[in-house]
């Protein structure tokens, strides 16, 4: 696991050694963890708060200690406690959402939990071609319709449908255009109250995916997100691809969320539990050495 850890990191720790090199050292000055960091993609008045609080040279004792309150968020364990227990995917189009969704139904479905798909982002065809072809790769049932059709009537329907056949878990995409506001949120908020009248315990989480290649210009859309209908958690995504790395600490920060898994490929089985030591140890590798 800490090898998937160390991959996803891969292109951040170079990022931070064009800094501070890739020599093994014991304490590194402040002034140039401040470089590295902002060089990964941490927000600049986070590493301003992480750096105050640091003598002039400091040991990767020191410095994991400052880094580990920024993850003091709420737990990100996940218990399917509810049959069926119904996740909504959120996040802008391009985030990954419908790969993550074919992610997660390969990890439940290892556990020996049955899913269902829900393909309620109804606004891009590619989007229900795309969910029906991991459908069928993962060997699970699809609750679709066609390209402008209502997605809350879709989400009624998967979770209608899982109730009826005894489903454990149901997985609905959604859409995730933000250039009108208004219109999403009005989507949004309908796909949650349907997703009540169908069963009153949903949604029991709602995920917002965010792409990694965007560090920290993707907090804005997630906040958008969380004010339009409260997010449980979050999946980075595409995070083994950018040298961004430091944003998932932004992001901790910014959104006191849980962080659930990290993608670190375009495989099934490319999505890791979140652990905040192994994050931690990871960039500090990259700043102190191995």
């Amino acid at each position: 696991m800490f090898g998937l850890f160390k991959k996803a990191l891969e292109k951040t720790k170079k990022a931070i050694q064009t800094v501070v090199g890739t020599e093994k050292k014991e304490k590194i000055p402040r002034e140039i963890i401040e470089e590295a960091l902002l060089e990964a993609d941490m927000d600049y008045e986070l590493v301003e708060k992480v750096i105050e609080k640091l003598p002039e040279e400091v040991s990767k004792e020191k410095l994991k200690k400052e880094l580990s309150w920024i993850f003091d968020t709420p737990n990100n364990e996940i218990v399917i406690d509810d049959k069926p227990y119904v996740f909504l995917i959120i996040g802008v189009n391009g985030a990954g959402k419908t790969t993550t969704i074919a992610k997660l139904a390969y990890k439940f479905k290892n556990e020996g939990k049955s899913v269902i798909l829900g393909a309620a982002d109804t606004f891009r065809a590619a989007a229900i071609e795309q969910l029906t072809k991991w459908a069928e790769i993962l060997d699970i049932p699809i609750v679709k319709t066609k390209q402008g059709h209502d997605p809350a009537a879709i989400t009624y329907d998967t979770i209608a449908s899982a109730k009826a056949k005894g489903i454990d878990v149901a997985l609905i995409d959604t859409a995730g255009r933000l250039h009108n506001k208004i219109n999403l949120q009005n989507e949004l908020k309908k796909i949650v109250n349907v997703a009540k009248k169908a069963y009153p315990n949903a949604p029991h989480k709602i995920i917002l995916i965010i792409d990694g290649t965007q560090g920290s210009s993707a907090i804005n859309q997630a906040k958008v997100f969380k004010e339009i209908i409260g997010v449980d958690g979050v999946i980075i995504t595409k995070l083994d691809g950018t040298a961004k790395g430091g944003s998932v600490f932004t992001i901790a920060d910014e959104l006191r969320l849980p962080i659930l898994y990290i993608g670190v490929g375009e495989k099934p089985e490319n999505l890791i539990k979140f652990n905040k030591e192994e994050f931690i140890e990871g960039i500090l590798d990259g700043l102190y050495g191995e």
